[in-house]
């Protein structure tokens, strides 16, 4: 599950603008959701695989960097997260409840 909420995350991190590998771990990071380079160009190459994002390189400081766009599918992707939050929200709560009526 956390692997998949991963991948909604970096969709979304490419939702208002398309990015490059390195912001995309900054941009996360700073809005205090970990992941590293290691972690994320898997995630990418998958969600490539999936049609979710589409790859285009642009000439930078004379290399080339690989920037990354989200497609129709990637922003299906999130809505379909997004309509299924409240079932999630309900299982946490329910796990949640559980553990704390465990540990009074």
């Amino acid at each position: 599950m956390k692997r998949g909420m991963i991948e909604i995350c970096v969709l979304s991190a490419l939702i208002e603008e398309d990015s490059y590998g390195y912001k995309i771990v900054k941009d996360l990071t700073d809005e205090g959701i970990s992941i590293t380079e290691s972690t994320l160009y898997p995630i990418l190459k998958r969600l490539e695989k999936n049609e979710c994002l589409t790859v285009y390189s642009v000439e930078h400081n004379s290399r080339l960097r690989k920037f990354y766009r989200i497609t129709t599918k990637g922003i299906e992707q999130i809505e379909e997260f997004l309509n299924q939050w409240d079932e999630v929200k309900r299982v946490y709560e329910y796990i949640e409840r559980r553990y704390k009526n465990a540990n009074k």
